[in-house]
């Protein structure tokens, strides 16, 4: 079952075995806030929900922009194929997954990007900081 709610904007999915995922929602915050809605409205349809649901965050995804196009063929050459998932046929993106924060970030030829795999806000923010620091060291990325 999905229940939405629009303030803040996300949507729960409930399934058979008990467990809510949320998604969509813009911060930590406005998660709990969801959460907190859900559970209401279920208890106001006679549905049996724990007086504290443990809430858990197993995937913050952000997005940013370099500012500048970026040559993925030269930085999948430069990172390392063994770092890398490149393959332009199948999609546009280049895959880079990161040990530390352990998170996956996706670069587009836009010079946009995706981090994915979080589960603090700070996760997405080092991985920027890593991905960044290692495109000017490979000098694939201008200032």
């Amino acid at each position: 079952m999905v229940y939405r709610t629009t303030d803040p904007k996300a949507a729960s999915l409930l399934f058979r075995s008990g467990k809510l995922v949320c998604t969509g929602a813009s911060s930590i915050d406005n998660l709990e806030e969801a959460v907190r809605i859900t559970v209401e409205k279920f208890r106001s349809l006679g549905i049996a929900v724990p007086a504290d649901p443990e809430v858990t965050v197993q995937n913050i995804v952000t997005s940013g922009d370099f500012g500048t196009r970026l040559n993925l063929n030269a930085i999948a050459i430069g990172l390392g194929l063994e770092a890398v998932e490149y393959e332009p046929e199948q999609f546009p993106g280049l895959v880079y997954r990161l040990d530390e924060p352990d998170v996956v970030a996706l670069l587009f030829g836009s010079g946009k990007l995706v981090i994915t795999g979080g589960e603090h806000p700070t996760d997405a923010e080092a991985a920027i900081e890593t991905v960044q620091t290692r495109l000017l060291e490979l000098e694939l990325l201008e200032t």
